[in-house]
């Protein structure tokens, strides 16, 4: 077997229209399309029709237990600059999204955020090594 590429990810929310309001919204990921049966999703594209998606557990859904095995995170590129680094955590703040931390790899600086039901979800650039001081 040899996997060609990765399909798509699905998280789990309590509620698709406020997950569908965060990731299309406020991180501007548009929506590809919504189904109701078996239970309500909402898919995001990111250039291959269906890459992201959010799947309704229903209002009493438990939260992500970051202890427990599982998805750790969902990584989304925002740039390949500082600049851009930096754009996207001034709207973010903006819309009152709380960072709740930054790392700096090296070839990439990244975020993480929570969306509305305590997924994490990091933005990142990436972007050129330092030059070794010499």
């Amino acid at each position: 077997m040899k996997i060609q590429e990765l399909g798509h990810v699905v998280v789990k929310v309590r509620d698709a229209q406020r997950a569908e309001h965060f990731y299309a919204e406020t991180l501007g990921i548009p929506v590809a399309g919504r189904s109701a049966h078996p239970v309500p999703m909402v898919f995001f594209t990111l250039g291959h029709h269906h890459d992201f998606a959010v799947m309704e557990l229903g209002k009493n859904g438990p939260s992500p237990d970051r202890h427990a095995a599982g998805l750790g995170h969902v990584a989304f590129k925002v740039g390949d600059s500082l600049d851009e680094f930096d754009a996207t955590k001034s709207e973010l703040e903006a819309a009152g999204v709380v960072i709740l931390f930054e790392l700096h790899h090296a070839h990439t600086k990244g975020m993480h955020v929570h969306d509305p039901d305590a997924n994490e979800v990091e933005l990142f650039v990436d972007i050129a090594p330092e030059p070794a001081q010499g």
